[in-house]
């Protein structure tokens, strides 16, 4: 089934539309090596085949998964052997190239730079972690997109039109079709052979007929993409923690369920939401924290799914609530002092004295016992280091609790003579 032309080719339209710049490469017939990035099924393999025909190339294929170093050469040997005898370039196609090693990545990078391979990669991992700096630069990276239904739809038409002359008369009730594509999640291989299987199922039915629900059956307990080491993962907890960072509620819920829905943990998850109410909303409203580890709490008592409710809950309290990172800017200001400045003494008078030689060497003295002053607060203490300046990193946010904070804080500072 797959597409014999670049017309016959399901999406990618940004980068195979007229005056796109893989569709300018296929015109012009200027081979180069490249990366094919992207999710399953959505089209690299079937465009290393249409790059290779299109410029009139031999065309090897290799899958990371069971080639290995001894493969490389072979394909070496065969390329030069095509080039000697009819003047053709050849094509290697290296599926899931993230599997290669750097070594196995070297083996055949000579091969490229003095043009006896184009090199095509496929991969479904970011390139800028899987792969070498070396192969890299030898190499563009074009980056595919996961395939709306209606493409998944022009791909099951192709699909039932190809096969039709040969196959028994079937009937196909509406929307049937349009639930697989639904269903493919971007995947039109996993369409193809969702497919293949309900019309498996149609022909033993009387009279034969592809029916809502026989599509509803192979379409049930699919999974939608979700790669708990990979970028999908990764990209997924950033939209949901960025989503209740923009206090949207609503967008904060859907990524959480894409999340849940997808099969990651959700204790890891759990951890996540506590990180984001020390982070984003911290002292602007305390109860964030305390509701993350409630909800956390919850989780572990009730687990799966009963459990996940309250992370949603913890979720929606974040995203509402008043926003400040005034502390997460602060810590990460006070550790780089801290990690700058050495190992500065304690001043003596705040130190410890638990002992009568502690005591004679003037740790301790001096200290002013904060309960014992007005307001709990001895104006004009200085609690750094003898050596260092004192510092302001915590600068408490015009939002929610700190409001009050700020103007507490400030209040002490004016008595102190800080303005």
């Amino acid at each position: 089934m797959r597409p014999a032309s670049v017309a016959a080719f399901s999406g990618q339209e940004h980068l195979l539309a007229p005056g796109k710049p893989l569709r300018h490469m296929l015109e012009g017939k200027a081979l180069h090596s490249m990366i094919l990035w992207g999710p399953p099924g959505t089209g690299k393999t079937t465009l290393a085949h249409l790059v290779a025909q299109t410029c009139d190339a031999e065309f090897v294929a290799l899958s990371a998964v069971m080639a290995g170093v001894k493969d490389i050469r072979a394909a070496v040997e065969q390329a030069q052997s095509v080039r000697e005898q009819t003047g053709r370039r050849t094509v290697l196609f290296l599926d899931e190239v993230h599997r290669f090693n750097k070594a196995q990545q070297d083996a055949f990078l000579p091969w490229v730079e003095d043009g006896t391979l184009v090199f095509i990669g496929a991969t479904t991992e970011n390139p800028s972690f899987e792969l070498n700096n070396a192969l890299l630069s030898r190499a563009r990276v074009y980056v595919l997109r996961s395939l709306s239904a209606e493409h998944i739809r022009a791909v099951l038409d192709r699909a039932i039109a190809a096969g039709s002359a040969s196959a028994a008369p079937l009937e196909f009730h509406e929307g049937a079709l349009d639930a697989i594509a639904r269903s493919a999640d971007g995947d039109a291989r996993r369409a193809l052979n969702m497919l293949e299987l309900a019309l498996d199922l149609a022909s033993a039915t009387t009279p034969p007929a592809l029916t809502e629900a026989i599509a509803a059956e192979v379409t049930s307990g699919g999974v939608r993409r979700f790669d708990k080491q990979g970028d999908v993962f990764y990209d997924q907890i950033s939209a949901l923690h960025k989503s209740v960072r923009g206090t949207d509620p609503d967008a904060a819920l859907y990524w959480l369920c894409r999340m849940l829905d997808g099969g990651c943990d959700p204790r890891y998850i759990a951890r996540r939401v506590l990180r984001m109410a020390s982070e984003d909303i911290g002292n602007a409203d305390p109860r964030a924290l305390t509701l993350a580890l409630e909800a956390a709490e919850t989780f572990e008592r009730l687990g799966s799914p009963e459990g996940e409710l309250a992370l949603a809950q913890a979720v929606v309290f974040l995203a509402c609530a008043a926003k400040s990172n005034a502390v997460y800017v602060a810590f990460n200001e006070a550790m780089a002092d801290a990690r700058a400045s050495g190992s500065l003494d304690v001043p003596l008078k705040i130190r410890n004295a638990p002992t009568r030689l502690m005591k004679e060497l003037g740790a301790g003295k001096g200290y002013r016992y904060a309960h014992d002053e007005p307001d709990a607060y001895a104006s004009g203490e200085k609690y750094f280091p003898d050596e260092m300046a004192a510092k302001q990193y915590y600068r408490p946010a015009a939002r929610g609790l700190e409001i009050k904070i700020a103007e507490a804080l400030a209040r002490l500072k004016a008595k102190s003579g800080g303005g």
